[in-house]
């Protein structure tokens, strides 16, 4: 006899347990040869251990809750007592052990896209469990825009994982301070997915960034007079856009945030308009920047 399905808002039940989540996929998995779908399928979740071993997350390893192989990945629920530890140090140990097999390897490069969220989700031995909002929002994280436009971006040799921690996990874990992860390391983003009905805020992590990302974090020097004329423009039309120019790689942006480096296509996403003081960089509608910024209508200061 199947399960009766319950009628929303019809009477109280019990929330289920809160349950952080953990799930990683391969760039590029569908463009590999069928032959080595099977092998890298069964490599991912070896290397995910290996990195739960390194980080002293023995336990976590061996009782995972829900445990899924997406064929591009894995997908595990997790006690979030344990959340400031798969921040930081295992997504670090991940990162490293993932650039040791690249550079090892013979066959494809394994790059990974990683989400770390939490929620109530149903975990009592029984066929549902794993399965709510919280399971559908990680798997929308992992495939959200930003994420797929940095690794895309970032040098392969460099940057083997890119990582995006859902804004409950940062403000408990990371603005709490419980975690070693610092929140300057962070990035915040609009986490939106192309034909999903999904946005949300988010912060990206990116454990080893290489040099055209940390390019694109930053303003060159002569880009001061071109943002003093850009905010006079803005004061005298204030439907004027915010636009960033780069003069050597040269991207334009309106809307959305800009990638510099050696790109093989197009990236482009755009949100809503983000502001930020202290270190972080922020990406959203406008430019990236890293310090004290503001993007706001006619007459704000930039």
């Amino acid at each position: 006899m199947s399960t009766p399905v319950p009628t929303p808002y019809a009477e109280s039940r019990p929330l289920p347990p809160y349950r952080a989540l953990f799930a990683v996929d391969a760039k590029d998995f569908t463009g590999l040869p069928a032959v080595q779908h099977g092998p890298v399928s069964q490599l991912i979740p070896e290397l995910v251990d290996q990195a739960l071993e390194r980080a002293g997350l023995h336990e976590l390893r061996d009782s995972k809750r829900f445990p899924a192989n997406t064929g591009d990945g894995v997908v595990f629920g997790f006690d979030p007592a344990l959340l400031p530890f798969v921040l930081w140090p295992f997504l670090g140990l991940l990162d490293d052990i993932l650039g040791t097999y690249n550079r090892q390897c013979v066959g494809p490069r394994i790059r990974l896209r990683a989400s770390v969220h939490v929620g109530p989700l149903p975990d009592a031995d029984s066929p549902g469990d794993g399965n709510g909002t919280a399971r559908n929002d990680t798997h929308r994280l992992l495939d959200s825009r930003p994420v797929k436009a940095i690794l895309a971006a970032a040098s392969e040799e460099v940057t083997h994982l890119v990582a995006v921690i859902s804004q409950r996990v940062y403000e408990d874990a990371v603005l709490g301070a419980y975690t070693g992860l610092h929140p300057d390391r962070c990035v915040e983003v609009p986490a939106t997915v192309e034909g999903k009905n999904f946005s949300q805020r988010a912060w990206l992590y990116v454990p080893s960034p290489s040099g055209n990302l940390v390019q694109a974090g930053m303003q060159p020097r002569e880009e001061s007079a071109a943002q003093a004329d850009s905010s006079a423009d803005q004061r005298q039309d204030p439907g004027k856009g915010p636009s960033t120019h780069y003069s050597g790689n040269t991207q334009r942006v309106g809307e959305g945030a800009a990638v510099m480096g050696n790109v093989g296509r197009d990236i482009t996403y755009t949100g809503g308009a983000t502001s930020y003081r202290g270190t972080n960089q922020h990406w959203g509608g406008g430019d990236n920047v890293a310090g004290d910024k503001r993007v706001g209508g006619a007459g704000d200061d930039q």
